[in-house]
């Protein structure tokens, strides 16, 4: 009788291969309260990996970080109506503390435009304060009808950033480059995901915006998750909060806004674009693990072999577990690393040692080969780099083979539903009426771009065109 997959196939059930794998993995688990989730510490070493590389991008911008509190006063959210209009479902509200009933509800962040505003107004007085660039690492809370791990949680971790400037065309300059040099840069070079770089339509843009940028990516089933997001504000909320400052003429002035985010959903992604049938595939750059070097026997040459295999990949700039747990089956040890996505595996035995090589298995790639015991912190470094490059190729590859250029509304759903991937329609074509059309369908147009692959600056522009798609 064969043995049960470890996985449900992707192909048969691919919500419940996600659920498995996010378990299997040692990703995450449901939390006590629904919609809530405890990430565990492979989980979180993704997402540490991940803040390290964003965070590092984003202060280059200038940025600085900070914290803004968790409760918000419900009075600031009736300050801009389309903001609170677009939250108002999603919002946990607290109205006892310390046994009594508060003077005034609190709500429980979904999102911190409001807050961070009360200060900047405090905070800019004149032109010489700015631009103002913050940004926090933090959590909120949108209770969730539908929860999935990861992909919509009541509570998620993010980042935040906040910006205040004096001048329309530096806040949207400033959009754009998070937009693409931090957010689509982290992505393509980092996470290995070929996304779509575009700007949402006015039935799609951020409650209280006046342009929002977008990073759609395909997922392993075709269908879309946005996954990250840079909003042009306006004055929208400097004009609520009377945020203004004293312009260089003298002059009072409001300011110019941007927000931008990403959250923990990118772990989702990061499931469902790269794993596969036997688990995870995590990026070399991104991997916490990028080798681990594994004792296949209870042999005391063996285990020294494989401790110095990994000071020597660790001093070769590799990060390397070595896995000496020699009371664990190999068998159950090797699955466990396959399931968690290491990208390569370095494997010694008693074996390998007589014939002077290690066995080199690579997730990513697939495959393994022999490799000789004194190359092998040498030969590693290269293959990362190539898996890297591999993963990133199969994305766009498996984006543009289930994209479909289709001229009607009709052959833009059948192309999102039964072909299970992506449409792209003429904007001028499709419109407000054929997008309020594939909702009908559950279909929804993920962003604009331009007919060269750009970003419009409008969205009416000539020549745009809808990407639409099934999304998550």
């Amino acid at each position: 009788m064969a043995k049960a997959p470890v996985l449900t196939p992707r192909a048969d059930d691919f919500p419940r291969w996600y659920q498995d794998l996010i378990t299997k993995a040692e990703l995450a688990d449901n939390g006590p309260v629904r919609g809530s989730m405890v990430i565990r510490p492979y989980g979180y070493g993704l997402w540490e990996r991940m803040q390290a590389e964003m965070d590092a991008r984003i202060k280059e911008t200038g940025t600085e970080n900070a914290y803004f509190p968790l409760l918000i006063p419900q009075s600031y959210l009736t300050r801009e109506a389309d903001h609170v209009e677009g939250f108002a479902p999603e919002l946990a509200v607290v109205t006892h503390g310390g046994g009594k009933e508060l003077e005034e509800p609190a709500v429980v962040r979904p999102t911190s435009e409001m807050i961070v505003n009360d200060y900047f107004a405090k905070w800019v007085q004149s032109y010489r304060d700015l631009p103002l660039l913050i940004n926090q690492w933090a959590n909120v809370v949108r209770w969730e009808l539908r929860p999935r791990l990861f992909l919509r949680t009541s509570e998620f971790l993010w980042q935040e950033g906040h910006t205040a400037h004096a001048t329309a065309a530096e806040a949207r300059d400033f959009a754009a480059h998070i937009h693409r040099r931090v957010y689509e840069d982290f992505m393509v070079n980092v996470l290995a995901m070929d996304v779509v770089p575009g700007r949402k339509t006015a039935k799609e843009r951020f409650a209280g915006a006046v342009n929002t940028l977008t990073l759609e990516g395909m997922m392993g089933d075709g269908k879309a998750l946005q996954m990250a997001t840079s909003h042009e504000l306006g004055q929208n909320f400097a004009r609520a909060f009377n945020t203004s400052y004293l312009s260089r003429e003298g002059r009072q002035e409001l300011v110019w806004q941007t927000s931008w985010g990403s959250t923990t959903r990118m772990i989702g992604a990061l499931v469902m674009m790269h794993g596969d049938d036997d688990g995870l595939r995590v990026p070399p750059r991104l991997a916490q693990i990028q080798a681990v070097v594994l004792a296949v026997k209870d042999d005391e040459r063996v285990l020294a072999k494989v401790r110095e295999i990994g000071a020597r990949l660790r001093e070769a700039g590799v990060r390397v577990r070595v896995d000496d747990r020699v009371d664990v089956p190999f068998g159950r040890r090797a699955v466990d690393w396959e399931l968690k996505g290491v990208p390569v595996r370095v494997e010694v035995g008693p074996r390998d040692l007589e014939n002077g090589t290690a066995t080199l298995v690579r997730r990513i790639a697939g495959g393994k080969a022999p490799v000789a015991l004194d190359a092998v912190a040498a030969v590693v470094p290269a293959v990362l780099e190539e898996d890297q490059a591999l993963l990133l190729a199969q994305s766009r590859e498996r984006r543009l083979a289930r994209t479909a250029e289709v001229a009607t509304v009709a052959e833009a759903v059948e192309a999102a539903t039964t072909g299970a991937g992506w449409a792209r329609i003429p904007w001028e074509v499709l419109g407000a009426e054929g997008e309020a059309a594939l909702a009908e369908h559950a279909v929804t147009v993920r962003c604009l771009v331009a007919a060269d692959g750009s970003v419009p600056d409008d969205e009416d522009a000539p020549g745009n065109v809808a990407v639409v798609a099934r999304a998550y």
